[in-house]
């Protein structure tokens, strides 16, 4: 997509005005019309899917980069009909604006109920998953928000196809198009716009690697919903069951090595580390994996030197070994991204422990990390993973992108 003529800072004001009036339309529709315009938009991918591949394969043949992140920007058949999918599932989960979060009477005979409402104008800045377009779209049409979508420059032409489609899903279900804007450019330019638009955007949200992440927190003069880089631990504990723990860490870090919700650190109790640690490895290899060990796993078995601060998203795993469970605390402690952490183990108090003991947005008890996902969470679609002390944690769905405020019911009461 070619800029528009006029300044990127005058185009993104005046998107900003319309996104702020559709999204206040958006928000007094019934939950109906909304469901509707999402069961549209879900229709309209299914029949631009052509369109949307073609698109896609432009965005292939120009990209460089590792297979790992070519995984992430490829669109398949099979990939796009579990996009429109996810947005049939938004679609049919409960209505994020309807009813009383709280409700209580005070003495005086006043009623105070809390209730949902949007954050308002959203500004979503993604990289090179163009999926993210329509899952950011199906969850703020849910929950009443307007957003307006920078997707990166490599996946710029499959972005644009879907934004095509979702337009057209508005359309028929008589919503404005403000509701879901694209950015006329992929120029770095249009993202410190977004980030100092204080008044116009209430929130952004960044989807993508360390380095874009960073960026936006440190230039943003707009709220961020920060979205963690994963640096995922799986700790196979000495209580563990070894084919299960094999199971699960092979999918953990190979189903797909480039998402966020993969393992990139193998940790393993040094009570069974003699014994299972040349098993694990030995799988992980089969299937093309590059194992590389702190010096108590390369004494085990030979691999290159370990980087524990490393977020691969590739086919790469760090291998620590460590002193049980607090060791194992204490290593993601010092290392984790308050991602997604995984114990593998049938000791149920050690469970509890590690999941009480990790600062993670989702804590796993034998589960693949891999099911750290807004579908797999039944969302049907996430806009990111959040983490941080003061915010929603974990997948971000519609319930996560509203806020509230308060109804106060009277029968003529004054204040004395």
């Amino acid at each position: 997509m070619d800029m528009l003529a006029e300044p990127i800072d005058s185009w993104l004001r005046s998107a900003c005005l319309e996104a702020r009036d559709a999204g206040r339309q958006l928000a007094q529709a019934p939950a109906g019309q909304r469901d509707a315009a999402l069961m549209a938009v879900a229709g309209a991918i299914r029949r631009h899917r052509d369109a949307i591949m073609v698109t896609n394969a432009q965005d292939i043949a120009a990209y460089s980069g590792t297979d790992a992140f070519r995984d992430r920007l490829l669109l398949t058949e099979a990939r796009i009909e579990a996009m429109a999918a996810g947005v049939e599932i938004v679609a049919g989960l409960p209505d994020p604006l309807g009813g009383a979060l709280a409700e209580w009477e005070r003495p005086n005979g006043l009623v105070i109920r809390r209730v949902p409402q949007p954050i308002g104008v959203i500004g979503m800045i993604y990289e090179s998953r163009p999926n993210v377009g329509a899952d950011a779209a199906a969850i703020c049409l849910k929950s009443g928000n307007a957003v307006i979508l920078r997707g990166g420059s490599e996946s710029q032409h499959s972005a644009g196809a879907i934004h095509e489609a979702i337009s057209e899903g508005l359309r028929e279900a008589g919503l404005p198009g403000a509701c879901v804007q694209i950015a006329p450019t992929t120029d770095r330019e249009f993202v410190a716009a977004m980030l100092r638009a204080t008044g116009m955007i209430d929130l952004i949200i960044p989807r993508g690697g360390k380095s874009l992440v960073e960026r936006v927190q440190r230039e943003a003069r707009v709220a961020v919903l920060a979205h963690a880089e994963g640096l995922n631990h799986t700790y196979v504990d000495a209580g563990a069951d070894l084919a299960m723990a094999r199971t699960i860490l092979a999918n953990a870090k190979m189903r797909r090595t480039g998402v966020c919700g993969a393992t990139e650190t193998l940790l393993i109790d040094g009570a069974v580390a003699e014994a299972w640690l040349p098993v694990l490895v030995g799988d992980l290899r089969a299937l093309g994996c590059d194992c590389r060990g702190d010096e108590r796993a390369r004494a085990i078995v030979a691999m290159g030197e370990a980087e524990f601060d490393t977020e691969w998203l590739d086919a790469v795993i760090s291998v620590g070994v460590v002193d049980g469970l607090e060791g194992a605390l204490a290593h993601i402690g010092r290392y984790g991204s308050s991602h997604t952490d995984a114990i593998v183990t049938e000791d149920a108090e050690v469970a509890g422990r590690f999941l009480a003991g990790i600062d993670s947005a989702v804590g796993m008890w034998n589960a693949s990390t891999q099911f750290c996902d807004g579908g797999e969470f039944g969302f049907g679609a996430e806009i990111g993973i959040a983490t941080g002390r003061v915010h929603a944690r974990g997948p971000v769905g519609p319930a996560q992108l509203t806020t509230f405020r308060y109804h106060v019911v009277g029968t003529g009461q004054v204040r004395p």
